[in-house]
């Protein structure tokens, strides 16, 4: 009785044996895919391998709207313009069956225009967020991405602070002459009537 058991228990873990490997080599081929996105799209600045890895019908799903491929992939060159020197770090990586997720850090400088329509502050930018991707046929189908954006613009706009100082005083000294220009006009017309 003992030896059939163990003989039933063999046949068991052989059958599940292939499919294991199976979905060992899917995981280890769709990690593979997703690290090109890190190290060939952002950090070698190699837009072109997104024909590679990227299905046709890809969509970011964000959390308002979706953006397709192209959408995507407009939003990346211009991540890449506003921050030439821009370096993506693979922190973790984590696949279980068609789906990959990253926990990744963003490094870069802000040189040229680009980013949200900022122009170019020289700002140091460090940020971390992560991704998940499903993926068919060696092909990322979707994808959502999540980071602190206002993060990202507040370090940016740290390092505009004199710049917007001098603009909130330049501001208020043109409310505060305009103000007096207008009292100035209306006493001269209040003086002007009490005259007549």
């Amino acid at each position: 009785m003992i030896y059939v058991a163990v003989l039933l228990a063999g046949v068991c873990a052989a059958s599940t044996q292939p499919q294991l490997l199976a979905d060992a080599d899917l995981q280890t081929r769709n990690k593979a895919v997703v690290r090109r996105v890190f190290d060939e799209v952002f950090n070698r600045g190699k837009l072109e391998v997104a024909a590679e890895i990227y299905a046709r019908d890809f969509k970011n799903r964000g959390l308002h709207r979706d953006a397709d491929l192209e959408e995507d992939q407009a939003a990346v060159r211009a991540e890449r313009t506003a921050f030439p020197d821009i370096t993506m770090t693979v922190e973790q990586m984590v696949a279980e069956g068609d789906r990959v997720a990253v926990l990744w850090t963003v490094h870069g400088t802000h040189t040229h225009a680009g980013y949200g329509g900022i122009p170019p502050t020289g700002a140091r930018l460090e940020m971390r967020g992560t991704s998940f991707w499903r993926l068919a046929n060696g092909r990322m189908v979707e994808e959502w991405t999540t980071f602190n954006e206002l993060g990202a613009y507040s370090q940016i706009a740290k390092h505009l602070k004199w710049m917007l100082a001098g603009i909130v005083v330049l501001a208020v000294s043109l409310l505060i002459a305009a103000e007096r220009l207008v009292w100035h006009v209306a006493k001269k017309a209040w003086s002007a009537r009490s005259r007549t």
